[in-house]
């Protein structure tokens, strides 16, 4: 007697039914962009016309990529929660909510009510994002719980509002968002050293650790906007020294090749560049407007490459197989 053949299961009809959350990593990277060459004008005198060609195209993709993530989502609403269990989808996530708040940026010189707005929606959807993290974090595996440089996209990325936050007035909401932003970078930072002490870092994951750049870039940045400026001097050379350990290594840091965690390059970059012509800008000194300026034609000539072979993999089908997304 034959065994019974068994058929693979047909593809499910419907489009965008596993969009992979990665995808809006490297589009975070791409806002970061716009708000780099936005700090440009000040640095270097440069037209304001690049910022707003970067603000418009990123807005364009973003919004696609909104469409196609919430297409799945409202097919079954479990895949958010899903794509949050998983590093790959986390760090998407947080990286869309994010964006937002960068939109928020861009959108300033047209209109204060929409970007206010914007930014808004994008503060609620971190938390609720957040709030999932935390919940799955107590109640799933001990071994789930490590720190990841994830962790900072998640838990201190609020610390991006005050980037439009204060020019709309949220002058409290920035300087709470600040300290707290501050001790809970602290603590990750602290928390990452101490399991980098005990164990290696996968290679697979070592993408992830320029994700540390972040957090020092953007709190350095907000320090600036709300006038600390020496503070953000001490900021800025903090995340000179993660740049340059990272860089330092990197046939250690990329022994893997290209992966879509890749896209934790992109926005680091752009926010140390932001940092750092800052400092410049506000007379710190020439070095530091230069070595800004050198960041952010390589960020330039980076990020969107990033972007480009993120986006050839999930036109071929591989991204969300690669990056474990959920399906619909």
């Amino acid at each position: 007697m034959q065994p019974p053949t068994l058929n693979p299961a047909p593809k499910k009809p419907g489009l965008w039914r596993r969009t992979p959350p990665v995808l809006f990593t490297p589009v975070f990277g791409l806002f970061g962009l716009g708000v780099a060459w936005r700090r440009a004008v000040d640095a270097f005198q440069v037209s304001d016309a690049t910022t707003q060609a970067i603000f418009g195209a990123v807005t364009l993709l973003y919004l696609f990529l909104l469409v196609a993530y919430f297409a799945k989502v409202a097919r079954r609403p479990a895949t958010f929660v899903e794509d949050l269990r998983i590093l790959p989808g986390r760090a998407g996530l947080a990286a869309m909510s994010l964006s937002g708040m960068l939109l928020a940026v861009g959108l300033l010189p047209f209109s204060t009510a929409v970007a206010a707005t914007v930014l808004t929606l994008s503060v609620i959807l971190h938390a609720i994002i957040a709030l999932i993290v935390i919940w799955e974090l107590v109640t799933g595996a001990a071994e789930a719980r490590s720190v990841t440089p994830v962790w900072h996209l998640t838990f201190v990325g609020f610390i991006l509002s005050p980037l439009a936050g204060v020019s709309l007035g949220w002058t409290t909401w920035s300087f709470v968002v600040f300290w707290i932003s501050l001790a809970l970078a602290v603590f990750v930072w602290g928390a990452s050293v101490a399991q980098f002490a005990r164990r290696d870092v996968p290679a697979p994951l070592r993408p992830l650790l320029a994700i540390h750049l972040a957090p020092a870039s953007v709190l350095g940045v907000v320090a600036m906007l709300l006038g600390y400026q020496y503070l953000a001097l001490g900021f800025g050379l903090f995340g000179v020294l993660i740049f340059l350990a990272l860089a330092m290594r990197p046939g250690w840091l990329l022994e893997t090749g290209f992966s879509p965690l890749w896209g934790a390059f992109t926005f680091p970059m752009a926010a140390l560049s932001s940092l750092l012509m800052m400092l410049g800008a506000a007379g710190f000194g020439e070095i530091y407007r230069y070595a800004g300026g050198f960041l952010l034609i390589a960020a330039t000539l980076a990020i969107p490459v990033i972007m480009w072979k993120v986006i050839q993999l999930w036109s071929k089908g591989v991204l969300a197989v690669k990056t474990n997304a959920s399906e619909a």
